[in-house]
């Protein structure tokens, strides 16, 4: 009963947490008229604030020291603090002008890109179906391309980004609480010292543009904060393959908004390179799902060890 409650409690933390993450275009344009950069800075900044909170309330900062230790993981906290800087900043961007559905396609074909980073750099070998869905991936990102009259670079820079910084975190291996208020406490004080310029040269809008616009640009912490919280209890109490089906519901969302809500343009072009990347996520799920269920099944039918006193020859599982 125990367990069928936590699980319960981990999926619906899993449904908001990328729901969330789904529906965060709609936040975006409410901070106008600052622009992406300024957006960033606020949100690195009351992230810090936010996550510091949450760490004093559970007094979780043993961590800090051990960190400060290791200079090669403050090295790649860093490096990790620098590349979701670019895709927070380039994804605001894309939601205020304009591109809410090219800046989705970057989270569809995320996956696939995070796929290719194992191959490439840690040396993982592919099953054939996650070879197809790489190649059928790449031919939409070609697709795309014509469509568009250029590269897709906005969902392409977004996605390996993306892949960069899971993988950067992949080798970290911290909570995710703790390396948001690792990631934001680096990128803090340029983010104030850029916040306080900004305000020096009288271009700067939170203190401008009313009461309700300081608000929510100081909300841009909570934006940040509160789905992690909610993804890292998810990830605790559900199994991985469900978690990774919940992930595309952030980008189902989020081309559904750039559709409908914001009506941004979808010639036929576009919708034959969406199709691709569908049917090569499609693929990656199939695959996925039928190697946990062989494992499962390899696992249930796996023989006992019998006891050291009986001894008997052992089979090779099938």
């Amino acid at each position: 009963m125990k367990a069928r409650t936590e699980q319960r409690t981990g999926l619906l933390s899993g449904f908001t947490a990328y729901g969330l993450w789904g529906l965060v275009p709609l936040f975006w344009p409410l901070l106008q008229p600052a622009g992406a950069v300024e957006i960033l800075a606020h949100r690195m900044v009351w992230s810090l604030a936010v996550v510091g909170v949450a760490l004093l309330a559970l007094r979780r900062w043993a961590w800090i020291r051990e960190l400060l230790r290791q200079p090669r993981k403050l090295a790649l906290t860093t490096v990790a603090a620098s590349v979701i800087t670019v895709n927070w900043g380039l994804y605001i961007w894309s939601v205020n002008n304009g591109h809410v559905v090219e800046a989705s396609l970057g989270y569809f074909i995320n996956p696939l890109v995070s796929i290719a980073f194992g191959v490439l750099v840690l040396g993982e070998r592919l099953r054939r179906a996650q070879w197809a869905a790489v190649g059928i991936s790449a031919l939409a990102v070609l697709v795309l391309a014509v469509g568009y009259g250029r590269p897709p670079w906005i969902s392409l820079t977004l996605a390996f980004s993306f892949a960069t910084y899971g993988l950067i975190k992949k080798k970290l291996d911290m909570g995710g609480l703790e390396s948001l208020t690792a990631e934001t406490a680096v990128l803090f004080l340029p983010a104030l010292g850029y916040l306080l310029w900004l305000a020096a040269q009288g271009r700067s809008t939170f203190a401008a543009d009313g009461i309700g616009h300081a608000v929510l640009l100081a909300a841009t912490g909570l934006v940040t904060a509160v789905p992690l919280v909610l993804f890292g209890a998810a990830a605790i109490r559900v199994p991985l393959s469900t978690l990774g089906l919940l992930q595309y519901m952030a980008p189902v969302f989020q081309f559904g908004l750039g559709v409908l809500y914001f009506h941004e343009a979808m010639p036929p072009e576009r919708w034959a390179g969406f199709s691709l990347v569908w049917a090569a996520l499609a693929l990656l799920t199939w695959d996925a799902l039928r190697t946990a269920r062989r494992s499962r099944v390899r696992l249930e039918t796996a023989p006992v060890a019998a006891p050291e006193a009986t001894p008997a020859v052992t089979r090779e599982p099938a």
